[in-house]
């Protein structure tokens, strides 16, 4: 779960919880100096439609595994290609947030999925950060900083969501760049009255979520004993 998501989710149980009648609810589930590389605020829209991949694709990558605790293997990333999905993201944010829309790691396949609104230049960037990684590009529909105004007005409008018995429970942007995902308990009146309220093309992605059970102990804990 990204940073954005994950506070998202916080503010908006914080505020649901203050707001009266809501008794059903429980819980809540830098680069800069390279030189030929485009700039966010003159956008392009030049770059390959449907999607790329870098050079590094060319070579297959086993994927790497770790073992931990009773003999569990479990995928890890390379540092290479950790570092390389570090440099698209911050570089994607920082420079480029009308471009850049979000990253996932595919570890069965030891590569990076990068998601944008199409742009040459961006794409460029994500060549020269890849170096020898493989690091698949596909389009996207919305930006981050598109989607980062709908997070913070979503969550800005929650106390008036919760009057209107429209329980939401969690916020984020989708690293897919489709939209802003929004988990509620009401799902049928969410579909209805957030696109009148926001418009129809709002970049809204409406989830089913459930109350979540706060964590229970079967087992008092009990301060030790120091001896």
């Amino acid at each position: 779960m990204r940073r954005d998501r994950i506070a998202g989710l916080l503010i908006a149980a914080a505020l649901i919880l203050t707001v009266p009648g809501c008794g059903a609810f429980d819980g809540f589930g830098g680069l800069g100096g390279l030189s030929g590389i485009g700039r966010a605020d003159r956008p392009d829209r030049t770059g390959p439609l449907g999607g790329w991949s870098t050079a590094g694709c060319a070579f297959a990558r086993s994927p790497r595994h770790a073992v931990v605790a009773g003999n569990v293997r479990t995928p890890f990333t390379p540092p290479r290609l950790a570092a390389a999905m570090e440099r698209i993201d911050s570089g994607g944010r920082e420079r480029f947030p009308q471009r850049y829309s979000g990253i996932e790691i595919d570890q069965k396949r030891v590569r990076a999925v990068v998601y944008r609104v199409p742009s040459a230049g961006f794409d460029d960037f994500v060549r020269r950060s890849a170096e020898d990684s493989c690091v698949v590009v596909r389009d996207s529909a919305h930006p981050v900083a598109e989607l980062a105004e709908w997070n913070d007005r979503i969550i800005a409008d929650l106390h008036y969501w919760a009057g209107q018995g429209v329980r939401i429970v969690t916020v984020g942007s989708r690293h897919d760049g489709a939209g802003v995902e929004i988990g509620t308990l009401d799902i049928d009146q969410a579909r209805r009255l957030l696109p009148a309220r926001y418009g129809v093309a709002a970049p809204l992605v409406f989830v089913q979520e459930g109350p979540v059970t706060p964590l229970t102990s079967t087992r008092p804990s009990t301060p030790g004993s120091g001896g």
